[in-house]
């Protein structure tokens, strides 16, 4: 590496502040990338020799010459620069016709780059954002920072300099270097008890962690007035004596100072009466200590570590991840960020407040000025907010912070203007104000704690801006934190709805496979009757049901964070027509996005969030991403800016198009499906049964280009079948799957063991539609497959269609449908006949609209025969689609969005397409219907 040099923590962040400030509203990609890039690796990051470091205008040879903005070989790190102002999500025109996004564009040249080259990072900037993707995760959202964060954010680029840095996250890592600490004592603790395996062993070795953390964090903080209190007392002991040392604090800390023993040391007399119940259970179990204990305790955990600079928001989650069996036995740690939790409180209350202060701080008038900015504070402390599935409380936790955040803006405002009479009482914010509803009693504990601990860092804040002293001890306020089941309690007995501003929170995401059989009975009892399909409810959906239940006749706002699928699919008519009979309205909503889970090799849920209440508040924001937001008229149950639409289960086509089938179902314990080992064992046998066999495809193999083969036994002679061994005895074999199946209808099967259970093949080509396509694709690979090749159930069939069908089907109209409207597999898109293909709104073509249709869906097929080596697989891969395939489906998009009429323009999105396609939906649906 070129000479590094090290700069301090302070001076790195002066130096990323004048980066930014620089660089402020500057940037052209061709003339200022370079010093943009050389200043960055020089001045912020202390690279000496940064020209050494980094290479500009790499050549790479694609169908012409083309460039790499940067390239960093020590850290494998692949760099595209936009100029300022370019939307980096936005596809651009290449030299060969095609439309990518920059990150498109630069996974296309590490494509061409030799192994040793390929870039383990790709950074995408535009001189005011920087999108970095991890290609160890190529499919996962960017981690996101802009320029004018860099003063505080600035570590997140060190992985440029560093090739063993990842540390591009916003979360603390202090925090989660605290759950690493409270992990290693807690090992060490559970081998101390006598029965590591009981409840009560278990629940007092998590609350004596609770206390030890609270212990380490108030000598840090100065809570216990001395920093290093903790640590001097329990080093005074030996190791056989720290045992009774922790439970004699304990019950200090749970004493007030008037009632102590005077005769006590004074060492433990000098510590202060904490109270709010954190020490209140003296029965709880403590093992003895040994010598690691004590220099885990002593040396790790306190001396190595400061823990005043903890995020009580991202810390109350890990801790509970690490004391929490469940979570442990997982493998991992899982918790909400607090950029997602933004997401949440941003748009439900947060930015609203933010304005109205800055509103507040422009009035002239001086005195009018503080008393509205008193009112303001009054206005705060009136604020209650409930997370009925809070967890470790983070929500509540960041809500806490971001509103006492205010309330000190507020004092720093009034500072010198206004005469206190009682600092004593001069926060008016408490942590009273936060509700929550927690299942498991320790996560509660852990919430509690969290909040208590953000209680001190803020009131520390407030000490600094009004330079006076404020007593955190003893806890006088009572986090509202209960344990109970959220969906069966009465959510009054929390707080009265009267009472209550806001909802929050991410309830569990629980698939309906996932739930227990008490789950289902409770999703059951809350929507009082047995609705139709409730059963393919998500768990989350009954706190839907719930909060609105509770929200009626109020004023209260809402907002959860959920799964997709909620939004997508068969749930929508079985959620949203319920909840819309309770006068249910969206205010504000962000679409599908990627919630990525911190538990490794765990896959990211697509998630949304939803902000609702009983008000239909005028302004209403859809949100696409972090950067654009919209403000619309209308938000439905599809999270689309359209009307009102709920598309549910179709028998037949909504236009006059071809029928779409299942594929045909063997049923039949895979007697009827052949291997090719099976294939050759059958030729052996006897070459004549070869008119037995027949290919046999499904999605998979559609798409991964993958052979498979059947037995075929329609219409074949019974002489032929008896005459061959290995025939009839998969015959047998299948008779009696289907004799001893419980179903009815499988064991009238029997009787013609020797043909599939379900036969829907046709006698002309069709189209074959695979039902579970890979979410990272942008178009369903649709394929012509001739009636000689069998088609299982994991795929739809269209018999008759022509290439017009296909140019329709295949076109960004009808997948951008098909996206919004279909279920999910995991991530993945599951095509329905009876949702999505039923449902879609079909455009009156023209002649010459349909001829070109015709002529494009051709080219697409043409595209394809270019590669006859390629699975459907390769050729749909975003990274490695061929040129002619990509520009073939680009002008097949295009005639498609003439003939519906839509604008060809980047700016008509998706979303918008959607919007156009309900529309004629409606239209269609009250057609049928007159």
């Amino acid at each position: 590496m070129s000479d590094l040099i090290v700069l301090n923590d302070k001076e790195q962040k002066a130096a990323a502040k004048s980066f930014a400030e620089f660089w402020k509203d500057k940037g052209y990609e061709k003339g200022e990338s370079q010093p943009f890039w050389l200043s960055l690796l020089r001045d912020v990051l202390g690279i000496q020799h940064p020209e050494q470091y980094i290479n500009f205008e790499s050549k790479v040879k694609l169908d012409n010459t083309s460039f790499i903005d940067g390239y960093i070989s020590e850290t494998h790190v692949l760099i595209e620069q936009k100029s300022l102002g370019k939307n980096l999500r936005q596809p651009i025109k290449q030299s060969d016709g095609t439309k990518l996004s920059p990150f498109q564009q630069a996974k296309r040249y590490s494509s061409e780059l030799s192994y040793s080259e390929r870039p383990r990072w790709i950074v995408i900037c535009n001189f005011e954002e920087f999108h970095i993707y991890d290609m160890e995760n190529p499919r996962g959202e960017p981690e996101v920072i802009f320029l004018k964060d860099f003063p505080k954010e600035y570590y997140r680029l060190q992985f440029l300099i560093n090739s063993e840095s990842e540390h591009i996250k916003k979360e603390m890592e202090i925090s989660l270097k605290a759950g690493e600490i409270v992990g290693e004592f807690y090992e060490e603790l559970l081998k101390q008890y006598r029965d590591g395996t009981s409840e009560k062993a278990l629940k007092s070795l998590n609350m004596l962690c609770v206390r030890l953390v609270f212990c380490l964090y108030a000598e840090d903080a100065g809570v216990f007035g001395a920093h290093g209190k903790f640590h001097d007392y329990l080093k005074q002991y030996e190791v056989k004596d720290i045992r009774r040392a922790i439970i004699d604090l304990f019950k200090i800390l749970n004493t007030k100072e008037e009632e102590r023993d005077p005769y006590l040391d004074s060492v433990l007399l000098s510590f202060p009466y904490v109270n709010g119940g954190l020490f209140a259970d003296e029965d709880i179990e403590i093992p003895n200590f040994t010598d690691r204990l004590r220099n885990l305790i002593l040396k790790n955990a306190s001396e190595d570590f400061d823990w005043s600079e903890i995020s009580p928001t991202i810390f109350g989650a890990v801790f509970e991840s690490t004391l929490n069996p469940e979570t442990r036995r997982s493998g991992g740690m899982h918790y909400t960020s607090i950029q997602n939790i933004h997401k949440v409180i941003d748009p439900l209350f947060l930015n609203e407040l933010k304005e109205e202060f800055s509103n507040i701080k422009l009035v002239v008038v001086e005195k009018t000025k503080i008393k509205k900015l008193m009112e303001f504070q009054e206005k705060l402390s009136s604020l209650n907010f409930l997370d009925p599935a809070c967890g470790s409380g983070n929500f509540l936790t960041q809500t806490y912070i971001e509103i006492r955040k205010l309330e000190n803006e507020v004092l720093k405002t009034i500072s010198g203007k206004q005469m206190f009479l009682d600092t004593g009482n001069i926060i008016k914010v408490k942590i009273n104000q936060f509700h929550g509803i927690e299942i498991n009693d320790f996560a509660v504990t852990v919430g509690k704690t969290a909040l208590w601990i953000a209680e001190s860092q803020m009131m520390k804040k407030t000490e600094e801006l009004m330079s006076i002293n404020l007593d955190f001890l003893p806890l006088k306020s009572y986090p509202h934190i209960v344990e109970g089941n959220a969906l069966q309690m009465d959510w009054e007995e929390v707080i009265s709805k009267d009472k209550l501003n806001y909802i929050m929170g991410n309830p569990p995401f629980v698939g309906k496979k996932e739930q227990t059989k008490e789950q289902k009975a409770e999703l059951i009892l809350l929507f009082e009757k047995k609705i139709k399909g409730i059963g393919n409810l998500d768990y989350v959906a009954g706190w839907y049901k719930k909060a609105i239940d509770y929200m009626q006749e109020s004023k209260i706002m809402g907002a959860f964070v959920s799964t997709n699928s909620i939004v997508q699919g068969e749930q929508v008519p079985i959620l949203w027509k319920e909840l819309l009979k309770l006068d249910i309205i969206i205010n504000f909503a962000y679409q599908p996005f990627k919630w990525e889970s911190e538990i490794k090799n765990k896959a990211a849920v697509h998630c949304v969030i939803v902000g609702f209440s009983c008000i239909n508040k005028k302004d209403k924001f859809l949100f696409a991403n972090d950067s654009q937001v919209r403000k619309v008229d209308n938000i439905n149950p599809y999270l689309l800016d359209a009307e009102t639409v709920i598309i549910e289960n179709r028998n037949s086509q909504i236009d006059n198009r071809p029928n779409i089938l299942y594929g045909n179902m063997p049923i039949d314990d895979g007697n009827l499906i052949l291997s090719k080992d099976e294939v050759e064992e059958l030729l052996k046998e006897n070459p004549k049964n070869e008119i037995l066999i027949k290919k046999y495809m499904g999605g998979n193999e559609l798409i991964n280009n993958r052979e498979r083969w059947c037995l075929w036994l329609k219409n074949i002679n019974p002489k032929t079948l008896r005459e061959s061994k290995i025939v009839s005895d998969r015959i047998m074999k299948t008779k009696i799957f289907r004799e001893n199946s419980n179903r009815p209808q499988t064991k009238a099967l029997a009787d013609t063991p020797y043909l599939f259970g379900e036969i829907r093949q046709p006698n002309t080509k069709m189209l074959v539609v695979p039902k579970v396509s890979s979410e990272n694709r942008k178009y369903i690979p649709l394929a012509f497959i001739n009636p000689e090749i069998i088609v299982n159930g994991s795929a739809l069939i269209i018999p008759n269609a022509d290439l017009y069908e296909l140019g329709i089907l295949i076109s960004n109209v009808h997948m951008a449908w098909m996206r919004i409207v279909c279920g999910r597999m995991k991530s993945d898109y599951q095509y329905s006949g009876s949702v999505v293909y039923n449902n879609f709104p079909w455009c009156e073509s023209t002649d010459k609209q349909k001829e070109k249709i015709e002529m494009t869906a051709q080219a697409i097929l043409d595209a394809r025969n270019l590669y006859p080596e390629s699975s459907l697989a390769d050729l749909y891969d975003e990274l490695t689609m061929p040129a002619e395939l990509r520009k073939a489906h680009q002008q097949n998009d295009k005639a498609v969005m003439e003939a519906y009429g839509f604008p060809v323009k980047t700016d008509f999105t998706e979303s918008m397409c959607v919007a156009k396609l309900m529309e004629m939906y409606k239209e269609k649906i009250e057609k049928i219907k007159k």
